[in-house]
């Protein structure tokens, strides 16, 4: 049975599983694959190129870098997260992807984004971490409203946490049956419809089925936490997830505040490292 790890989205919520994956990756955690949406995708790329502590270091490092993250950025260039310098110029000279650990890793990585024209998702294995598999990273955290639109190879696509938000069904559907699932909401946590939806509805007007998910995404969310929950019961899923509502928004630049909610992270994984290893068969 192939063993999986899926990381869910969240945006800045996402340093909380980047504090997870680094306690699996220093106590030697292998899967056979990995799934991430957004910032899941963005950061668990790491995982598959094995470097412990990479996600906590370069957002700390740019946090007021305004090229990296900023509002400067979104009004010159359209892109909250600065678009070529977060994704390509800042793994390529600034803080460097060891990309052919990850070429070579035999763990599979997929990351999903969602087409705007369909409303649905969009799955992609990443193998290199060429130009194009960093633009569907990007395509793959690439919010609405603080983005635009990314155009590759014929598609339009944009945040993948919109379609599919925990894509366990999905690394269920590859043969993974054994699968380790990072939230960031806690136990309870239910979500509500978006209030900004007027705002998407402006910027989105070309996209009705984009603008249909979008509406319609808290009842896809909160489905999938049901499946979650009911594979955890079952015993094909174990969850590590927070405690309590993270305190951290959909963008921060303040690296104290960083490296707290990435502790929490640490936190959570170390207290349940015996017994997803028991999980795991490790």
């Amino acid at each position: 049975m192939k063993t999986g790890l899926v990381l869910e989205g969240g945006a800045m919520r996402g340093l909380f599983s980047a504090g997870v994956i680094d306690v699996l990756m220093e106590n030697g955690i292998r899967f056979d694959g990995a799934v991430g949406v957004s910032a899941g995708a963005a950061f668990g790329c790491n995982y598959k190129s094995q470097q412990i502590g990479r996600v906590i270091r370069y957002n700390k490092r740019f946090a007021n870098n305004r090229r990296y993250a900023s509002m400067w950025s979104l009004i010159t260039t359209g892109d909250y997260f600065g678009a070529e310098y977060a994704y390509h110029y800042l793994p390529t000279e600034l803080d460097i992807v060891d990309f052919d650990t990850f070429r070579n890793n035999p763990m599979e990585f997929w990351a999903v984004a969602t087409n705007v024209g369909s409303g649905k998702a969009v799955y992609r294995q990443l193998k290199v971490l060429d130009y194009e598999e960093l633009e569907f990273v990007r395509a793959s955290a690439s919010m609405p409203l603080a983005s635009r639109v990314v155009r590759l190879n014929g598609q339009r696509l944009l945040d993948g946490g919109v379609a599919d938000s925990i894509p366990l069904a999905f690394f269920q559907r590859q043969g993974y049956g054994r699968n380790v699932v990072v939230l960031t909401q806690p136990m309870g946590y239910e979500k509500q419809p978006n209030k900004l939806m007027p705002l998407l509805r402006l910027q989105l007007r070309r996209y009705p089925k984009m603008l249909k998910a979008l509406a319609e995404r808290h009842i896809m969310y909160n489905k999938q936490l049901e499946f979650v929950r009911q594979e955890e019961l079952k015993g094909n899923a174990f969850v590590i997830r927070p405690k309590a509502k993270l305190t951290i928004g959909h963008t921060s630049h303040d690296a104290e505040e960083m490296q707290t909610i990435y502790e929490l992270g640490r936190e959570v994984a170390t207290e349940e490292l015996q017994k997803m290893k028991q999980f795991l068969g490790k």
